[in-house]
C-alpha cells in the first residue's frame, strides 16, 4: 500500500528530462531502483543511504521504490544521487515539497554527505533555463553552470547545505560564473622562418575556415605552422564560447568552471580509434571532431590514421554535425571545425631528396598519399607543399608579419563575412556558402568565368571543387578588401586547389 508519492524533475548529462518518482510503501525495509539503471545508478541507493545516515536521518522501515521514468530510457552515471536524495527527503517531509518542485538537480553523493562534481553541469543549466527552473549542483560545478545566466544556480558543497537552503534556514547565494581564461602561451607566426606560401595559405584558411592539407618532409615546419593557427583566429563570440563549452562540459574539460575565448586546438594521435575521433563508447561521449567545434582539428601524419576513421570525416566536414548512433541512444553533436592535415610525401619522408629517398621512388609516394581517398581529398580547399628549410635560412633575421598583424587582417575579413551573412543566420563564414548564396556573393565576370572554365577542363575539377574554388576566391578578395571576385583571386585559389600530382 503506497503511503505517498512525490515527483521531482531532473536533468541528465544527455540533456533529457526524466522523472524520479519516490513511492513509500509498507513491507520489507528495502531500497530498490527500477528503470534500466546501470551499475553506477544502482549503487546510488547505497550512497544515498550512507549520506543520509551521516546526517543522522533515518529512512522509514518500509519498502522504498525509486522509479526512474521513463523506464525504457537507459540511465547511467552518478549524477542521479542528489535528485534521488532530495525526492526522498521531500517525501518524508524533511524539506518542503514546493521548494523542490522548482528545481533541476544533479550531483553525486559521497558517503559522508559531500557533493561530488559530475559531468554536464553546463547543459543541465541550459535545460533548467528552458524549463524556467533553478539548478542545484555540487559546489565544484557552480561556476561552470552559472555561465548560462538565465537560470539561478545554487551550488552547495554538502547535502547538509542543500537541506538548509531548501528549508530556508541558511539560503545560498547564487553561484557566480568562472573566469574567462586566456591563452597562456600564444605562439607567433614570426617564429616560423621561411614558408611564406604556407603562411599565406594559413591566413586564407583562418579567414574563411577553409580546410588545409600540407605535404612536406620531416622537420619542414608543418606542425609548427598548425600550432600557430589559433593565434590568428578571432576569439570565440559569446555564443560560440557557450556552444564549445557545453561540449567540453560533457567531457570534463572545463577547468574550475572557466570558459575560454580562445578557439580549441585538438591534435589527436594517428592511433586514435573511431570512437575517440567521432564520438561513442558506452556513454556516447563526444569525440575529437566535436571537441574541436568552432576551433581547429589538426591531424598530423594524416595517411597513418585508419582508413575507416578518415572516411568517417567526410560527412562531418560537410554538415558540421555528427550523430553518434548506438543501440540505446542517438546523440547529435556539433562539429564545425577547421581541419588542418599534414603528411610526409612518402613513408620515409624524403621523396624529393635523391640522396635520402628509398629505392621505391616515386611509387612509394603515390602509394602513401593514395591512402587518402579522392572524395576526402576533394574536401580540402587548400593543398600546399611545405619544402624543407635550408639551415642557412635559420640564421637570417626574422621576417614576415607577426600573428597579431595577421590576426587583424583575418578579423577584418571575418567581420565582412558577418555583415554579408546577416540575412542568413545559419551561415558564418565563406566556407559554408553554397547554392544561390554562393552565386550571390561570388559572381564571376567574363574573364573569371573563362579562367575557371579552362581550369575545370584541363584539371577535371569536380562540381564540389568548382564551388570550393569560388569560396576560397571570395575569401582572398575579402582579405584584400575587394568588393568583387576577380581573375587574380581565382588564379590564387586555383593554385591552392590543384592536387600535388596535378601541380607537377
Amino acid at each position: 500500500m503506497v503511503a505517498r508519492t512525490y515527483t521531482v524533475a531532473f536533468e541528465g548529462v544527455e540533456a533529457r528530462l526524466v522523472e524520479v518518482q519516490c513511492a513509500l510503501a509498507t513491507g520489507m525495509p528495502a531500497f530498490t531502483l527500477v528503470g534500466l539503471p546501470d551499475k553506477a545508478v544502482s549503487e546510488a541507493k547505497e550512497r544515498v543511504r550512507a549520506a543520509l545516515a551521516a546526517l543522522s536521518i533515518a529512512l522509514p522501515l518500509r519498502r522504498i521504490t525509486i522509479n526512474l521514468s521513463p523506464a525504457d530510457l537507459p540511465k547511467e552515471g552518478s549524477h542521479f544521487d542528489l535528485p534521488i536524495a532530495l525526492a526522498l527527503l521531500a517525501a518524508i517531509e524533511i524539506v518542503p515539497r514546493e521548494e523542490v518542485e522548482g528545481l533541476v538537480a544533479i550531483g553525486e553523493l559521497a558517503l559522508d554527505g559531500r557533493l561530488v562534481p559530475v559531468l554536464g553541469a553546463l547543459p543541465a543549466a541550459m535545460a533548467a533555463a528552458e524549463a524556467e527552473k533553478a539548478l542545484i549542483c555540487p559546489a565544484s560545478c557552480g561556476a561552470e553552470a552559472a555561465w548560462v545566466g538565465a537560470a539561478p544556480v545554487f551550488a552547495p558543497a554538502t547535502l547538509t547545505e542543500a537541506l538548509r537552503h531548501l528549508s530556508g534556514q541558511q539560503p545560498l547565494a547564487p553561484a557566480e560564473p568562472g573566469e574567462v581564461l586566456a591563452d597562456p602561451s600564444p605562439k607567433d607566426l614570426r617564429d616560423v622562418k621561411g614558408q611564406e606560401r604556407a603562411k599565406r595559405a594559413l591566413e586564407i584558411a583562418a579567414a574563411g575556415r577553409h580546410h588545409l592539407f600540407m605535404v612536406g618532409p620531416p622537420g619542414s615546419g608543418k606542425s609548427m605552422l598548425a600550432a600557430r593557427l589559433p593565434g590568428i583566429l578571432p576569439p570565440l563570440s559569446p555564443v560560440e564560447a557557450l556552444e564549445t563549452s557545453m561540449v567540453h562540459s560533457l567531457s570534463g574539460l572545463l577547468s574550475e568552471g572557466g570558459i575560454s575565448r580562445t578557439r580549441p586546438f585538438r591534435a589527436p594521435h594517428h592511433t586514435a580509434s573511431m570512437a575517440a575521433m567521432i564520438g561513442g563508447g558506452r556513454a556516447a561521449r563526444p569525440g575529437e571532431v566535436s571537441l574541436a567545434h568552432n576551433g581547429v582539428l589538426f591531424m598530423d601524419e594524416f595517411p597513418e590514421f585508419p582508413r575507416a576513421v578518415l572516411e568517417t570525416l567526410r560527412q562531418p566536414i560537410e554538415t558540421g554535425e555528427v550523430v553518434v548512433a548506438r543501440a540505446n541512444a542517438h546523440v547529435r553533436y556539433p562539429c564545425r571545425f577547421l581541419l588542418i592535415a599534414a603528411a610526409n610525401p612518402c613513408r620515409c619522408g624524403y621523396l624529393g631528396d635523391a640522396s635520402r629517398a628509398c629505392a621505391r621512388v616515386p611509387q612509394c609516394g603515390e602509394d602513401y598519399l593514395g591512402r587518402i581517398s579522392g572524395p576526402l581529398m576533394d574536401r580540402f580547399d587548400l593543398r600546399i607543399e611545405v619544402p624543407g628549410v635550408d639551415w642557412r635560412a635559420l640564421d637570417l633575421p626574422v621576417a614576415g608579419d607577426s600573428s597579431v598583424v595577421v590576426a587583424g587582417r583575418v578579423a577584418a575579413a571575418r567581420a565582412v563575412q558577418m555583415r554579408r551573412f546577416d540575412a542568413h543566420p545559419h551561415l558564418r563564414v565563406n566556407a559554408e556558402a553554397e547554392g544561390a548564396v554562393l552565386e550571390e556573393i561570388a559572381p564571376l565576370d567574363a574573364e573569371g568565368r573563362e579562367l575557371l572554365g579552362k581550369v575545370s577542363e584541363r584539371f577535371g575539377l569536380t562540381a564540389r571543387g568548382y564551388h570550393r574554388v569560388l569560396r576560397t576566391a571570395r575569401t582572398i578578395a575579402d582579405l584584400e578588401g575587394a568588393a568583387a571576385v576577380r581573375a587574380p583571386h581565382l588564379a590564387e585559389a586555383v593554385s591552392y586547389r590543384l592536387s600535388f600530382a596535378q601541380a607537377r
